[in-house]
């Protein structure tokens, strides 16, 4: 096979437009420069009218590349009989940031339901429709390489499958550690399910072609499991921004102090410090109109530690809101709050959004774990401080500069800053090259 030539893959994602979501984003970048490094992918997904998705964007329908070959199926799902029983409308979220109240018996009867019986996930009954599918779509022999990119990993065995009966290279794309998820111990697996999803864990990791990871350290994170796999096949290719998505101008606040978080937020994420630390800004630094704001999904337990906190006055939370719209709010604040879940596994996770703010060029104040990938992408691009979750000396003393800065200029965007290889154009061209040397 020449360079040249085009290399035909089929791309397996249950998330896809309309759905909302970072993972959607992923999967749409990568089909949208594929194109440009000679990698034309086919997309096979689920109905839309049937999927389960938690956050609908019907702006990203919008960017599905024009002449794109996209197959939808059917699938067979228990959240419509979750719905009806508890009353909700909702699907609930992956770390269940949008569960409100207290959790009732239902809650807990389903999430004991949803981790024994639906294994690796409640999403795994569109496997059979989704292998259907793509058996009719390799017969042809176009199809050079299959990718599966997951969460739901259920998405995976498709792959399994797909490899095993077609003898096609298989990439299989993490976004998420998979037994390690920050949320698993929530979903009270018995021992027996346990087993048999680490099973399923190691059988991918072990027969994929190519592993795709979000970060070094889940990378590590897999290499220290009971696997029987070498380093070099798993890649490293972050998520990114898309240089096209911040075409919008800056315009932050001259008459406030405004700290913006954009994304899903739960209890596991721990920002108690800053709120501590933005309590006492504001006692100290009265002539300044500090200002909070989180854009999407809040759960209950943080606004009960922003209210203790005492800032609840000073906050605005504006619910899950399409892409684009949320771009606009990043280039519309003054700074960003991150922040990375306070669980076991926290050093693997690095948060997709982190790239969208390094695209905003905003000065980033995150809490998380020193020395971790959040923080050396962070220091590597100038574009903020990592703080740790306890740092509260620190975090005064760094947010007094900034606040010192901000009394004599309100615009406090960085200088453009070294993260051109962040982009999702160049992290297409990574995974493109991944996908070629498996072919030649």
């Amino acid at each position: 096979m020449k360079n040249n030539d085009t290399i035909d893959i089929l791309y397996i994602s249950y998330y896809w437009p309309p759905s909302g979501g970072p993972g959607v984003q992923r999967g749409l970048k990568f089909c949208k420069y594929f194109p440009q490094f000679n990698v034309q992918p086919t997309v096979l997904t689920v109905d839309e009218k049937q999927a389960s998705y938690p956050l609908l964007d019907l702006t990203f329908e919008k960017e599905v590349p024009q002449g794109l070959e996209v197959h939808r199926t059917a699938t067979t799902e228990p959240f419509e009989y979750y719905k009806k029983i508890s009353g909700k409308k909702e699907i609930p979220f992956s770390g269940f940031a949008n569960q409100k109240g207290k959790e009732t018996l239902v809650d807990k009867i389903f999430k004991f339901v949803r981790g024994n019986l639906f294994i690796p996930d409640a999403r795994v009954g569109w496997n059979k429709h989704a292998l259907k599918k793509a058996d009719e779509l390799l017969q042809d022999g176009k199809h050079k390489a299959i990718l599966t990119t997951s969460p739901p990993h259920s998405t995976q065995l498709i792959g399994l499958k797909l490899k095993k009966k077609h003898s096609l290279p298989w990439i299989a794309d993490l976004r998420d550690p998979w037994t390690n998820i920050h949320y698993y111990d929530q979903l009270q697996h018995t021992a027996i399910a346990k087993r048999l999803d680490e099973k399923y864990e190691q059988q991918v990791l072990e027969e994929a072609d190519a592993i795709i990871v979000t970060s070094e350290d889940t990378k590590r994170l897999f290499l220290n499991k009971p696997v029987s796999i070498n380093a070099d096949k798993i890649h490293v290719i972050p998520n990114g921004y898309d240089e096209e998505d911040f075409k919008v101008p800056s315009n932050p606040p001259k008459d406030e102090l405004l700290i913006t978080y954009a994304g899903t937020i739960t209890e596991s994420y721990n920002i108690d410090v800053f709120l501590k630390v933005l309590a006492h800004m504001m006692s100290v630094h009265s002539e300044i109109n500090y200002k909070l704001r989180f854009v999407g999904q809040v759960s209950d337990g943080v606004k009960k530690r922003i209210e203790k906190a005492g800032v609840l006055g000073i906050t605005e939370f504006i619910p899950y809101v399409p892409h684009e719209q949320a771009v606009k709010y990043m280039m519309e604040t003054t700074m960003l709050l991150l922040a990375i879940a306070d669980v076991d596994t926290v050093y693997s996770n690095v948060p997709g959004k982190l790239f969208e703010y390094l695209a905003a060029n905003k000065p980033i104040v995150c809490l998380g774990p020193v020395h971790s990938d959040t923080d050396r992408i962070i220091d590597e691009c100038g574009a903020g401080r990592l703080f740790h979750y306890t740092a509260y000396d620190l975090m005064v003393d760094h947010m007094t500069q900034v606040s010192k800065a901000w009394k004599v200029n309100p615009n406090q965007d960085l200088p453009s800053i070294n993260h051109a290889r962040y982009s999702r154009r160049a992290l297409t061209e990574e995974l493109a090259e991944v996908v070629k040397r498996l072919i030649q």
